[in-house]
């Protein structure tokens, strides 16, 4: 079996994700780089991730005009990345530009296609945010409806919390990936994650890949956090 642990370097400073990455890289599948440690280390810090081996996903949710998002798709595939993603929000061109980019850049490159995720809802929004912003404020019927136009655009992999993988395997084709952060072993403090799952309930209803962040980088012991979680569902 894969191992589909995505462990989040959701930590402030290069050293930091350095060493953390070296401490769990034998237990986990692939590195997940977010705003955070972007911002704050640059591009080199998914060089320096790639140069141990590692497997990266890029989680800066690109979200404006089509052209804008394509070329930002194509200076993440210039990295060698594997999974990236964008917000299905910015609709059916923008998503179809940024995979179109994904393919074309790949092949310049001579890399292969990193996986364009599509970000349906946020794990820390719930009904009420919805509503807050004036879209549907049913969190399946909007996940539903976003998941399929992705999808219809190309797309072949999505980001969703863990409660609504039942619901999306069910209506989407099967080769469809689905990533899924709101991981929770249930030992954590209460957080601003709102829809979680443990890691076995998560696999079992259908995730292809697990983000998981504070159960890992926020343990006493790391290494030994994500070796449980990876015995947990192998």
């Amino acid at each position: 079996m894969r191992n589909p642990i995505i462990a989040a370097l959701d930590v402030p400073s290069v050293d930091q994700a350095l060493k953390l990455a070296e401490q769990i890289a034998p237990a986990v599948g692939a590195f997940k780089i977010g705003g955070e440690l972007f911002t704050a280390a640059g591009p080199d810090i998914v060089r320096r991730v790639r140069a141990t081996g590692a497997a990266v996903f890029l989680d800066l949710k690109f979200h404006d005009i089509p052209n804008t998002v394509a070329k930002a798709v194509a200076s993440a595939v210039a990295l060698d990345v594997q999974m990236l993603t964008i917000h299905t929000s910015g609709g059916g061109e923008m998503m179809r530009a940024a995979e179109k980019s994904a393919q074309a850049a790949a092949t310049a490159l001579g890399l292969e296609v990193p996986l364009i995720l599509g970000v349906t809802v946020l794990t820390s929004s719930n009904s009420e945010t919805l509503a807050e912003i004036g879209c549907e404020a049913d969190t399946e019927k909007q996940v539903s409806r976003l998941a399929q136009l992705a999808v219809k655009s190309g797309l072949r992999g999505l980001v969703c919390s863990p409660l609504e993988l039942v619901a999306l395997r069910a209506i989407l084709p099967a080769h469809i990936q689905l990533v899924t952060p709101g991981i929770r072993t249930g030992a954590e403090k209460a957080d601003d994650q709102k829809r979680t799952l443990s890691p076995r309930e998560a696999i079992e209803a259908g995730a292809s890949w697990l983000v998981v962040g504070r159960p890992i980088y926020a343990a006493e012991n790391p290494r030994a956090a994500a070796e449980k979680i990876w015995e947990s569902i192998s």
